[in-house]
């Protein structure tokens, strides 16, 4: 029982929640902001150089111990926070690293020559990561053309650099859904309205999707993780877009740097992490002066599923 200090959370976890305090829809545009796959790959560096391992095996079980302390304190939280989506993309980003020391001792037999060339190797790895965002934006703005309407939903940095990349030259408007319940659509869409790029912006409520598509020439969006039947997984709601897409024949494209593929490979939503559920907060949004917006409170017997 007891709070928890700085004092007693693993130091992997004061490292992977220093390098993730920044992330959110406030940082849309901030290239130094690193995603979650990087969070861990750069925590687990900490833990190589911390680690009094003599031995490959020592240090990959310090490592294997590591990353179920992150994956536990993401579980933990997703009930209320959204990270089972964030938490596939924390596994892929462990998995991925553990997977470059077995192989970086297989070409390095010394294992502090080893360990030196990992330290080295991975102090590059966050950079790399940025500019793997600049080559999707420099590919992907081509996809956009002149005039058209591109439809997003929530938010997500390489989304954002393939659109700002994208408005360097020409003119396009661009839909967000609102991201209930967190409203990650509305407030990038405060982002948008206010940088200079000057991309018009409209909002539109994540059940009019069927009602928007029509007007829509392509979807866009990014992804927490991308899975080995070639799914992705991104906010809630992605799928419904999809499937609107697909009826109305629009082109729907993914961003996603490689670092986020997963080794999920999904049946159904049921093999997904948990997202857990949060308060359902419903008003009348109808208002006039006559009549205020009020909550709609539901009584305890009425069962709500509102995943984060």
């Amino acid at each position: 029982t007891g709070e928890a200090t700085e004092e007693n959370i693993p130091q992997v976890l004061q490292d992977l929640h220093g390098f993730m305090r920044r992330d959110g829809p406030s940082s849309l545009f901030d290239k130094s902001v690193m995603a979650t796959p990087v969070t861990a790959i750069k925590a687990l560096l900490g833990v190589v150089q911390r680690s009094n391992a003599s031995t490959m095996m020592g240090l990959q079980d310090e490592l294997k111990q590591a990353r179920s302390i992150m994956i536990q304190d993401f579980e933990q939280g997703s009930q209320s926070s959204g990270k089972g989506r964030s938490l596939i993309a924390l596994a892929s980003g462990c998995d991925l690293f553990l997977k470059y020391i077995t192989r970086s001792f297989l070409e390095l037999p010394d294992f502090e020559a080893c360990r030196q060339e990992v330290l080295a190797r991975g102090a590059q790895f966050a950079d790399i990561s940025i500019a793997a965002r600049d080559s999707i934006a420099d590919i992907a703005a081509d996809f956009i053309q002149e005039g058209q309407t591109v439809l997003t939903h929530g938010w997500s940095r390489v989304v954002a650099s393939v659109l700002l990349k994208a408005a360097e030259t020409k003119h396009f408007d661009i839909i967000i859904l609102e991201g209930r319940p967190d409203g990650a659509g509305a407030r990038a869409a405060k982002l948008y309205a206010e940088h200079n790029s000057n991309i018009p912006t409209t909002v539109v409520l994540d059940s009019a999707i069927g009602y928007i598509m029509e007007s829509v020439d392509i979807v866009l969006t990014g992804a927490e993780a991308v899975v080995e039947n070639g799914g992705c997984v991104n906010k809630m709601g992605t799928y419904t877009m999809a499937i609107c897409a697909q009826a109305h024949g629009k082109p729907f494209y993914v961003a996603s740097e490689s670092y986020k593929f997963a080794r999920l490979y999904p049946l159904n939503q049921r093999d997904l992490p948990n997202m857990g559920s949060v308060p359902l907060r419903s008003y009348d949004t109808t208002t006039s002066e006559e009549k205020d917006s009020q909550e709609i409170v539901l009584p305890d017997k009425v069962n709500v599923k509102n995943p984060p």
